[in-house]
């Protein structure tokens, strides 16, 4: 059903959507990870969902660029796997996106986060590449589009998979590009018919879109002339931050509940 949607005039708000359009911006160039903070961010001064709409039209404008840039680098097997059980993932989050807790959705996101880092940090983890499993990248992906349909958090759950490949760094940050691009456009029909979009909420987004674009093409810059041991090393530290703290907004939104 749909419900009233916020009129975003509040300064307080602006002091919110600028860093989390930058950290879409670097996301989007390739630094992964921390795009999954950005909705924590508007969530603060707004509903969870109706923040994830504002930066929908962003993200799908930072898609094309950024699909463009990577096209040449990606991994088909990968995709062939996530993409369908993402679609799936979509999917039910639209039917349940009524009656599941934004709370309890960034638990479950900052937990499987925070466990999949430190087993990689202290772990018995093989150093060398892990052969994925394509059982666990239907279960991965799945996740991976539930969780980015209710909180624009998908990041984390694609780490899990994907990060133990130790894939060539561009083929990593151009998988993750034309999955969570695909993800972003089957959210449109699902965000209208929860009546998510409205007049205010697109002219915000469009007056961040310079910024947010901007970010975008530093993110390319920086990904390039970052060597690939140290950008695997940044990718895990930031999936732990940003599982922190989706485990420290989670816990704050019960309490206060």
């Amino acid at each position: 059903m749909a419900r009233p949607v916020t009129v975003i005039t509040d300064p307080i708000f602006y002091l919110c959507a600028i860093p989390a359009v930058i950290f879409l911006g670097l996301a989007k160039g390739g630094f992964a990870g921390v795009g999954t903070a950005a909705t924590p961010l508007l969530a603060i001064v707004m509903p969870p969902l109706e923040a994830a709409a504002v930066l929908l039209p962003i993200l799908i404008v930072q898609d094309m660029i950024s699909v463009w840039v990577y096209r040449r680098a990606w991994s088909a097997w990968n995709l062939k796997i996530l993409l369908p059980s993402g679609a799936l993932g979509v999917g039910l989050a639209w039917l349940l996106a009524a009656h599941v807790s934004d709370a309890h959705v960034r638990l479950a996101i900052g937990v499987i986060g925070v466990a999949f880092v430190l087993n990689a940090w202290f772990g018995r983890s093989p150093a060398q590449a892990k052969p994925p499993n394509a059982a666990a990248g239907v279960f991965w992906g799945g996740v991976a589009g539930f969780t980015s349909m209710l909180a624009q958090a998908g990041g984390p759950p694609f780490q899990v998979f994907t990060l133990p490949q130790r894939m060539e760094k561009l083929t990593l940050v151009g998988t993750h590009m034309i999955f969570f691009a695909s993800m972003n456009a089957m959210k449109i029909l699902p965000y209208f018919a929860l009546g998510q979009f409205s007049t205010p909420g697109l002219s915000t987004s469009v007056a961040l879109l310079p910024l947010a674009v901007a970010a975008n093409f530093l993110g390319i810059w920086l990904v390039r002339r970052t060597p690939t041991e140290l950008f695997y090393n940044i990718a895990y530290a930031l999936v732990l931050l940003i599982s922190l703290e989706l485990l420290r907004s989670g816990l704050t939104e019960l309490w206060r509940g």
